[in-house]
């Protein structure tokens, strides 16, 4: 996705000329995160998806620069020596300097090597670094901001890392250094002053200012040309942070972001229009069965409802068979995230689902890292008496098993009346009496540190959602990252993501959005909006998204209680759906995912060619808008009667769909053309 060529800041060229073309073998590629090996937000994703791939471009020149953060390392990386002469001879001389850096290789599909700075070890030069930083850009930081300490830390290490890395090398360098968000960019902007031989890429997955702005509710994007970008930085206390991500991105060679929509918010923000659009793509496993990741769906959502029945024990009166489970995760920003506004559509949709008499339960999680102290003791004891009624379940039932045995060898029937004797009606009445509650089911699963202001428990205080017999939609807040180690929720992100039946993220401030990415590709149907790249991509490519399980929700155009009501109503009509309609819905969102992946690897080659609309279903699609009955409840007779053919759907799909575009192959000995000299 090209878009016009804009120069980088002249005056700190220090790039060589090179020649305009050369072999890949010869080039270094370094890419600088502070989210490498260390798990804060959305790039992470990004870097963990793409590392394989990028590994198999550029090979043993393909190096990960990161923060040293211990807890990460011990598990997720393997810590080498160096097998690169001149990485050895640099991390020797940084390390006899004063620093302390790390190699190793990180334990992620594809293997990179991974270079890993202690920014701590070196806060002794802090001071000293500002005191530079001022000097030469007049850009201040105050003390009390951690992050932004940080930043400089790591900024400034990085650029020594690159300079030692020129001067060791035996012969002029190729490399090429990608930067990613304002946090990595201060080294880039360090490599330009000092006139370093590196060729440096910046990308901006979401500007700082956008991001506190649409915090603010201001009507950021219809008012995005107007604003006064030095004030409101500075009405915020974040002007400094505004000036590195700035800086970087006017320094940068080649300045890139993840969708449109971003790239329109950072050449009105930051000042500089991106050179390209890179939309950030997935990893796809292509299943050899198309029922083979439905098998993984009911897997994952058996997992999830066994977790269902301890933490509502008690309180169980809704048939798990009827229940729909949505979820949204990310970032916890209350209203960026549109958590406020998938609230306010659940008590809406409470509201109809009661007064239409819905069997239909809605469970719905907010999986959304908060500060919380420990797990909270009523939701542990939940999952103990379930797997305390389970043990008895599995005794009682052995006992029978026995004693029918025994009747069968014998050659008689046997009395069902004295299969189960009085100890073991006594053991199931005590496991029966131990179920009883005299409280409701908790919200939170954690023990929020700032319970009294959490913006997502007030919300919940206000709508009146306590999980209470009579409310159809139930919600559970869990304030930390999903691992299969939990004692709480044994699964991990993608496991869970698969267990559920929609994803909902009708976020107002979105630069690309990974989350509706990730459950298209594991075959979930999601909700997105109009401001997300991910649902403008979708939009722009596909004639009708709610049919392949894509419900794009309009927050652009729409005041908040109308986005609100559009929302309800997606989720109204999605309850609505017999298990039928829902299973040829993710059918058809698992058989998306290749194109869209086609389309963005498409969308990222420098060649100008015309672009194509994926078309909806040859056959009527089983979404809320077009094929509903007017009753929730669909009886077994309904779903046998639907007429379905899936291998007749895909030939459909086929006939009607043309390829986007021919994968050009890869050479390893293609050459790569770089930035001209500023």
């Amino acid at each position: 996705m090209p878009l016009a060529r804009s120069l980088s800041v002249t005056s700190l060229s220090g790039l060589e000329e090179w020649d305009e073309e050369f072999d890949r073998e010869d080039a270094v590629l370094f890419e600088i995160a502070w989210e490498v090996a260390n798990k804060v937000g959305g790039i992470y994703t990004v870097i963990q998806t793409k590392a394989r791939l990028t590994c198999e471009e550029w090979g043993e020149n393909y190096f990960l620069v990161g923060p040293y953060m211990e807890s990460s390392v011990r598990t997720q990386v393997e810590l080498i020596e160096p097998c690169n002469a001149t990485l050895r001879r640099t991390i020797d001389k940084m390390n006899s300097s004063g620093c302390k850096v790390y190699f190793g290789r990180w334990l992620i599909e594809g293997s990179p090597y991974v270079i890993l700075l202690d920014v701590g070890f070196t806060a002794w030069s802090l001071d000293r670094w500002k005191i530079e930083l001022w000097e030469n850009f007049s850009i201040g930081v105050p003390w009390f901001d951690r992050e932004a300490n940080d930043a400089v830390l790591f900024g400034f290490l990085t650029a020594w890392l690159l300079g030692e890395v020129c001067t060791q090398c035996d012969e002029p360098p190729h490399i090429v250094a990608h930067f990613h968000e304002w946090l990595a960019g201060l080294g880039l902007v360090l490599c330009r002053q000092r006139q370093l031989p590196v060729a440096t890429i910046f990308t901006t997955h979401a500007t700082l200012l956008g991001r506190y702005l649409c915090a603010g509710s201001v009507d950021f994007y219809n008012k995005l040309a107007e604003f006064n970008v030095d004030k409101e930085a500075g009405d915020r206390q974040i002007y400094h942070r505004y000036c590195l991500e700035r800086a970087a991105a006017r320094c940068a060679h080649v300045f890139t972001t993840v969708s449109q929509i971003t790239a329109i918010e950072a050449e009105h923000l930051l000042k500089r229009k991106p050179d390209i659009v890179t939309p950030n793509g997935l990893n796809v496993k292509k299943f050899s069965a198309m029922h083979e990741f439905q098998n993984l769906h009911a897997q994952s959502k058996a997992r999830i409802q066994e977790f269902v029945r301890g933490h509502f024990y008690g309180h169980l009166d809704f048939n798990l068979d009827k229940t729909v489970f949505l979820f949204i995760a990310g970032r916890y920003e209350f209203s960026n995230k549109g958590a406020d506004i998938f609230l306010e559509a659940l008590a809406r949709l409470n509201y109809l689902l009661r007064v239409n008499h819905s069997e239909v339960t809605i469970i719905a999680f907010f999986i959304m890292p908060a500060r919380t102290n420990n797990f909270n003791v009523e939701t542990l004891k939940g999952q103990a008496v379930r797997k305390q009624l389970w043990d008895t379940a599995q005794t009682v039932k052995e006992r029978f098993g026995k004693k029918l045995y025994e009747s069968l060898l014998v050659g008689q029937l046997p009395d069902v009346s004295k299969m189960l004797d009085k100890e073991d009606f006594t053991m199931m009445k005590r496991a029966i009496f131990a179920t009883q509650r005299q409280c409701l089911p908790p919200i939170c699963t954690h023990n929020m540190l700032e319970d009294s202001s959490d913006p997502i428990l007030n919300c919940i205080r206000r709508i009146g959602l306590f999980n209470s017999a009579q409310d159809r939609v139930k919600v559970i807040f869990h304030p930390e990252f999903l691992s299969s180690t939990s004692p709480l929720l044994p699964v991990d992100y993608e496991e869970f993501v698969r267990g559920c039946h929609l994803g909902v993220f009708p976020s107002y401030y979105e630069p690309w959005g990974y989350t509706p990415a990730e459950c298209t590709v594991m075959g979930i149907p999601s909700v997105s909006t109009n401001l997300s790249g991910f649902g403008c991509f979708m939009e722009e490519h596909i004639a009708d998204p709610s049919a392949y399980g894509i419900y794009i929700l309009d927050r652009r155009y729409r005041g908040v209680d109308e986005s609100c009501n559009q929302l309800t109503s997606f989720l109204f009509q999605f309850c609505q759906q017999s298990r039928r309609q829902r299973i040829i819905q993710r059918n058809r969102t698992e058989r998306l995912k290749y194109t869209v992946n086609f389309q963005i690897i498409r969308d990222c080659q420098p060649q100008n060619a015309t672009g194509f609309r994926y078309p909806r279903p040859a056959s009527v699609p089983p979404s809320p808008a077009h094929s509903l009955h007017s009753s929730p409840h669909h009886s077994e007779a309904e779903d046998e009667e639907e007429p379905y053919d899936e291998d007749l759907e895909v030939e459909k799909d086929r006939v009607n769909i043309r390829q986007p575009f021919n994968l050009p192959n890869r050479n390893k000995n293609q050459t790569v053309g770089l930035p001209e000299k500023n």
